[in-house]
């Protein structure tokens, strides 16, 4: 599809929100549970389409349906809780009121990494406020995008309410961005794509929610219960082989326990399986494609080139394609690109550190403000370091933080506003004040 298809779609979308607008909010409550429901009841068949498309094992495929479908539960219940305001006037003749009314038409841009979640994570708000989208898939993995559109048709979900566009990017982008009837625009990706849409949303003045990249540290502190942490770091670093905005970028350990940490990381990641995501078994797939691999080989030759080394794996994997070993370097330093910029592949640098104002200054030395990780037993060192820690998400003691009833996003250029939450519908909603007079 390209920029005729795009049009055609935002046509339907302008049509349909006058009428799905229209609706109670227990009306669109209701088809929204409806279409939570199947998403559960074939969330097998989905799970399988999307391991066999994206390449992520079966078990976080299984993982990405219920998270993706929580959001949609989350919002359906969501949408009866939209509340105007009425504020005291200041004439006694006069009623003062605020109303919350839904955007409009929203062109939602969403990324191959998770390709049911980060469409549910932004339809399930934009249907439960009353608005209409047009949704653009990543090019590599449109097929769960549209067995998710094939559900919410089964639902009762308008089909003007809810378009799927896919083919090329750029027109499609474009035509997203030149339509007086698209009113927002939502996207989850590169920095340098989210910048490219901000720009180009700017000539019609479209409201923008952005989650962009990361560069996520993971701080391990020499207090810090050494089982929790290997335990913490290898679920923020490997899910998804890597390829997640919020995977530990930088793991970042205390001199006094970093031979230990080291040691006992390196044992953990060598438990991974790499394998065919349908086997059981098989924790760690493949890569999106072939200039994902690229990506990381620099980043290794790199790293190598300066003083850092290997200490596991470090190369393609045996199994040929876009298959990498889980990897870990050591003695990572911040000219690297390992430390500067996200690798998107299994790779865990380890950077030494000696005191906590060290540790908060290199996590803070990066454009990007997504998502950070602290492991220590000190509760007073836990408030310190997460309230330094410039980051939109911070998790303690813990690697695995999202979920659908807490804000997801990133300050400085890892993006703009919230998703999930009941901060999240706030973002296609727009406020409408009404002076009513001479009422006495």
């Amino acid at each position: 599809m390209g920029s005729r298809e795009t049009s055609d779609a935002i046509a339907s979308a302008h049509t349909t929100f006058y009428s799905w607008s229209k609706l109670t909010a227990s009306e669109r409550s209701k088809a929204l549970r409806k279409w939570y429901d199947l998403i559960i009841s074939n969330k097998e068949e989905l799970a399988l389409l999307m391991t066999l498309e994206q390449g992520k094992p079966i078990k976080e495929a299984l993982g990405e349906v219920n998270y993706g479908a929580s959001f949609i539960e989350y919002f359906a219940e969501e949408a009866k809780r939209i509340y105007g305001d009425i504020i005291p006037p200041t004439l006694s003749d006069r009623r003062l009121l605020v109303l919350k009314q839904p955007v409009g038409v929203v062109g939602a841009i969403t990324p191959w990494n998770f390709p049911l979640a980060m469409i549910t994570r932004k339809v399930g708000p934009a249907l439960a406020c009353g608005c209409t989208v047009v949704v653009k898939p990543s090019e590599f993995t449109p097929l769960t995008a549209l067995a998710a559109a094939d559900l919410a048709l089964q639902a009762g979900i308008p089909a003007g309410a809810l378009n799927v566009v896919m083919g090329n990017a750029p027109e499609i982008g474009d035509a997203l961005l030149q339509s007086t009837q698209v009113r927002k625009i939502t996207f989850t990706g590169s920095t340098a794509v989210g910048k490219k849409l901000m720009a180009g949303s700017a000539d019609t003045v479209k409201k923008v929610s952005l989650e962009l990249g990361g560069n996520a540290p993971c701080i391990v502190f020499d207090d810090a219960d050494i089982d929790v942490a290997i335990k913490g770091s290898l679920a923020a670093k490997f899910r998804n082989s890597g390829q997640t905005c919020v995977c530990a970028n930088r793991i970042l350990v205390q001199e006094g326990i970093y031979e230990k940490f080291a040691s006992a990381f390196i044992k953990a990641v060598q438990s991974l399986q790499v394998g065919n995501g349908l086997e059981e078994s098989t924790s760690q797939g493949p890569l999106i494609n072939e200039a994902a691999v690229q990506k990381v080989e620099k980043f290794i030759k790199d790293a190598t080139s300066k003083g850092a080394h290997i200490m596991l794996g470090g190369k393609r994997h045996s199994l040929g394609m876009t298959f990498y070993e889980p990897t870990v370097v050591g003695n990572v330093s911040n000219d690297m690109l390992l430390f500067r910029e996200e690798a998107f592949g299994p790779v865990a640098p380890l950077v030494p550190f000696k005191t906590e104002e060290d540790a908060i200054h290199m996590a803070n030395d990066t454009n990007a403000g997504l998502a950070a990780y602290i492991f220590t037993k000190s509760i007073p060192r836990s408030w310190r370091v997460s309230e330094a820690l410039e980051y939109g998400l911070v998790g303690v003691n813990e690697g695995l933080i999202s979920t659908e009833v807490a804000p997801f996003g990133g300050v400085k250029q890892s993006g703009l506003g919230r998703e999930g939450s009941k901060y999240g519908v706030d973002e296609y909603l727009e406020l409408k004040y009404i002076c009513m007079g001479n009422l006495n």
